[in-house]
């Protein structure tokens, strides 16, 4: 899992608690909703095998290559984030 491209540490217990430096986002990566909670960018990456045995969404997987034709928002890598030109590392627990 990554957050805007930096790594995170998902504490255990459940649920999508987890620790990223902020620092190491993109601008702007922020939002907020009334309810109040912060909308942070989150990036989980699987094979797809595993994500249809979770029982993921199967129809509306797409092609990287099928989303050319939507708009993009391009931002710097920031250095020192191994996502997405390198594997993230797995912690060591």
């Amino acid at each position: 899992m990554t957050c805007g491209g930096a790594p995170a540490y998902v504490w255990p217990g459940g649920g999508i608690t987890f620790t990223v430096d902020v620092t190491r986002l993109p601008a702007n990566s922020f939002g907020y909703v009334p309810t109040p909670a912060l909308v942070a960018p989150i990036e989980f990456t699987m094979r797809l095998s595993d994500y249809a045995a979770l029982g993921g969404h199967m129809d509306h997987v797409r092609l990287l290559s099928a989303l050319t034709d939507e708009p993009a928002r391009h931002v710097r890598q920031i250095d020192g984030n191994p996502w997405p030109v390198q594997p993230p590392e797995r912690l060591k627990v």
